[in-house]
């Protein structure tokens, strides 16, 4: 019994001395929204960069926005696209804000879309669609003995389409346009201003 007893001992120093080590998980010290390539996106003291990291050179800084309070953009995108020969990347994210008061709750839903030149540093375009839902009491007496709760929704701003030609379409209750991209102005313009009239 002893035999068998300083055998299991021994083994089991043997298998402990011999046993790896699992080795530490680096933690993530990126602040990165989101990441594509050699580009990214992060929130930093209230303000919304995309930065470009550059081979052996410094990266490149572009400020998207700055912030107040304890705001901050959710669901942010980077999407690299190609018109007109020209290569251009498609930035999009949201914001979120709750409005309350006694009688009335306002959610809002923000979509920010930008397109950019990374070659130039520049914006080609912009578009901020917001869409708000609303829940009211409404009072049917001014003693405001009874009462009903009315919902609806408001819609700011255009929707927002990028085709697969590169050009963007914008869209609401009474509008459509139709913008394409202007490779010497580095602009998105409606297509009735760029296009040559006929004599």
């Amino acid at each position: 019994m002893k035999k068998y007893l300083f055998i299991v001992t021994v083994f089991f120093l043997t298998t402990a001395a011999f046993a790896q080590k699992k080795k530490p998980v680096k933690a993530s010290n990126s602040t990165a929204l989101v990441k594509l390539n050699n580009l990214s996106i992060e929130l930093i003291k209230n303000k919304l960069y995309l930065f470009i990291d550059n081979k052996g050179a410094k990266r490149d800084t572009i400020i998207l926005k700055s912030y107040e309070g304890s705001a901050a953009p959710i669901d942010c995108k980077i999407s690299p696209f190609t018109t007109k020969g020209t290569a251009l990347h498609l930035i999009s994210w949201a914001e979120t804000a709750v409005i309350e008061s006694k009688d009335k709750t306002e959610n809002k839903s923000m979509q920010y879309t930008e397109i950019w030149n990374l070659k130039t540093k520049s914006k080609a375009f912009s578009n901020l669609q917001t869409t708000t839902k609303i829940k009211e009491i409404q009072y049917l007496d001014k003693l405001k003995n009874a009462s009903q709760t009315v919902e609806k929704i408001r819609n700011e701003g255009l929707s927002y389409t990028l085709t697969k030609d590169g050009d963007v379409f914008l869209k609401n209750k009474t509008q459509e346009n139709t913008l394409s991209y202007n490779v010497s102005s580095n602009v998105y313009q409606n297509v009735k201003d760029i296009t040559p009239k006929k004599k």
